[in-house]
This record gives structure tokens, sequence and C-alpha cells, in this order.
């Protein structure tokens, strides 16, 4: 009886390895066709990113850049020196040699920004859909190739542009303000300070925020809202039109349309779309560095813009390595919190 069993299990065992090496097989030619891909994506992103955690624990400056990992010879001359956790110790708590540096109002600021823009792009980029999407409208077309340009042109382009146009002396928005004045016989101050002014224009809870943040969340906003108005029309367009003539017939009101009809069956294309631009924007390198490089004082420093200057700057190779870890994993957690709220992952019918 013992003897049978045994034999039963080994001819099982002996049937799982025979599948598993017919699989192989079988699977050959698809590796063989992802080889090269896989091999130059090794060389680089995973190796950058093995050697960018090793030196997160290493004293890494640029002395050390003629450190070799391949030559024995660079190694014990020029090789940083293993610290520990060091650096993620100094990056949150602060303690960096660093003019203006603070990481938790650095991290309240990208929140804030980040939740402030992405709030303002969907409410902005589905009304500006609906709009579009009504049949009565004359030029939708013309509309729709406008309205995209933001998206469409460079951000570095849009960035000095702006940065230009909040000029004190010689920007477009002193320069309309002042013809305001001359139009409607006002007293608006045309010598604003847009991005040099760190006096709060909203006090309480905001009071952090200086007047360049709403400079550049005005500029943002211009940029981020066609990217929702792209994906908010195309879920609007999927919309059979006889849903809206049953509900008109039912007694529905616009307002509760647009409730029960509208908002939960562009959903699925939002939600998505809702997460791309909490990533695109927390990390929005262009906008503030070429607006307002960080300032006033460090205040509209974003933490992509920090690492960035960590690196180009202060020549913090370790520290600007574990910063950016850091930055990673701090991005994960609002994504993975953002991803539980929203079930932006699960089936729309689950």
């Amino acid at each position: 009886m013992a003897e049978t069993s045994l034999q039963s299990q080994t001819q099982k065992q002996s049937g799982a390895a025979n599948k598993f090496w017919r699989s192989i097989k079988e699977s050959l030619g698809a590796w063989a066709y992802i080889a090269p891909a896989g091999l130059l994506m090794m060389f680089i992103t995973f190796f950058p990113q093995v050697f960018q955690a090793w030196m997160a624990f290493t004293d890494y400056r640029i002395t050390n850049l003629r450190f070799n990992i391949f030559n024995p010879e660079t190694w014990e001359a020029f090789a940083p020196e293993m610290v520990g956790f060091e650096n993620f110790i100094r990056v949150i708590t602060s303690s960096l040699a660093i003019e203006n540096y603070d990481f938790v109002r650095l991290l309240t600021f990208n929140i804030v920004w980040t939740i402030s823009n992405v709030f303002f792009h969907v409410v902005l980029g589905v009304i500006i859909a609906l709009a579009l999407n009504a049949k009565t409208l004359y030029g939708r077309r013309i509309y729709r190739a406008i309205f995209v340009l933001p998206w469409a042109i460079p951000g570095l382009i849009i960035a000095f542009t702006w940065a230009n146009m909040f000029d004190r002396r010689f920007g477009a928005i002193n320069q309309l303000l002042g013809l305001v004045n001359e139009w409607f016989g006002w007293a608006i101050n045309t010598d604003i300070r847009w991005l040099e002014s760190a006096q709060p224009p909203i006090g309480g809870i905001l009071s952090f925020l200086p007047l360049s943040f709403y400079a550049v969340l005005i500029a943002n906003i211009w940029l981020g809202w066609p990217f929702m108005t792209v994906i908010a029309t195309g879920a609007l367009q999927s919309i059979p039109t006889e849903l809206y003539e049953a509900a008109k017939i039912d007694g529905a009101s616009g307002w509760q349309q647009l409730w029960k009809i509208t908002v939960p069956l562009i959903r699925p294309a939002m939600i998505p779309a809702i997460m791309v631009g909490t990533i695109w924007t927390f990390n929005n390198f262009n906008v503030i560095y070429f607006i307002t490089r960080g300032g006033p004082f460090g205040r509209t420093e974003l933490l992509v813009t920090q690492a960035f200057k960590l690196v180009y700057e202060q020549r913090l190779y370790g520290v600007a390595a574990a910063f950016s870890i850091v930055v990673f994993i701090v991005l994960m957690i609002l994504t993975l919190i953002q991803n539980q709220v929203t079930h932006a992952t699960e089936a729309y019918y689950d």
C-alpha cells in the first residue's frame, strides 16, 4: 500500500517536472524576442537603480567621482565611506546643512500643490468637456484643437512664458491690471511681486503658502486641464444618448442626469487619469523650477526640485540618492492610499 502511494507520488512529481520543462521549451521563442529589450533595460534601468540604492548608504560626494566599481585601485583610493542609514535620517530630520531645507515643509507643500492642482484640473477638464460635448455648440472641433495646445506645447516653453508674464515690471499680468485700472477707474496695485514676495495673501491654515504659489498654481492649472478634458471628452462620447432621453422622460433634471448618469459612466476613465495626473503633478519639475526656482526662500520647493539641487548644486550624491528613495516611498504610499480610496484597479462592476 505504501509502495503504491510512493509510486503515485513519484509519477506526479515526474509529470509536473516534465510539464515545467515543456512549458520552458515552448516559451523559448517568446524569451528570445524580449531578451534584447530585457538586457537593455537591465543596463539602463536596473543597474542604475541598484547603484543608486548603494549610494544612498554611502557618503558619496564629488571627490568620489573618480571611483570605478570595477577597478580595485580606484576602489581603495576613491571609494566612498559607508554611513548606513545616516543619509536617510539627515533627510527626514532636516539636519542637512542646506539653506531653507525643511523636509516636513517640503512634503506638506508638495501634497498641497498636488491636491490643489489635480482638483482644478479635473473640475475644469470635465466642465469644459461637457461644454464641448454639447451638440448645439458651433465650432466644437476648433475649440478642441485650441484647448489642447497647452498640453501639446513643451513644458519648458510654457514655464518661461509664464515666468515672463509674472515679471514685476514688464510682465503681462501687471500690465493687464494697469489696463483694468484705466478702463474701470480702479486702483489695483500694478507693482505686484508675484514671484518674489514671501508674504502669504491668505491667512489661517494657508499662511505657509506665499504669493508665488498662486502664480505657479495658475500656470499649472492652465497647463494641466486639457489632458483631463481629452480623457473626459472620450468618456462622454461613449455614453449612449438613449440614457439621457430615458432620464428626461422620467422627469430627471439636468443636475440629476449629471450625477446619476454622466459622473458614474465617466468614472472608469477619469480615475486612472487622476492617478496619472497626481504622479505627474507631484513630480512636476518644469513649472516650479523654471518659474520660481523654488523661491522665495524655498517656499515653493518641491521634493523633485530639491533632489535636483542636491545633485547639481550641492553635489551631495549620497544624500540625493537617499532623498530620491524617500520621495519614491512617499509617492508609493500616496498612490496606494489613492488607489484604496478610489478603487482604481478594480473592475467597474465589482
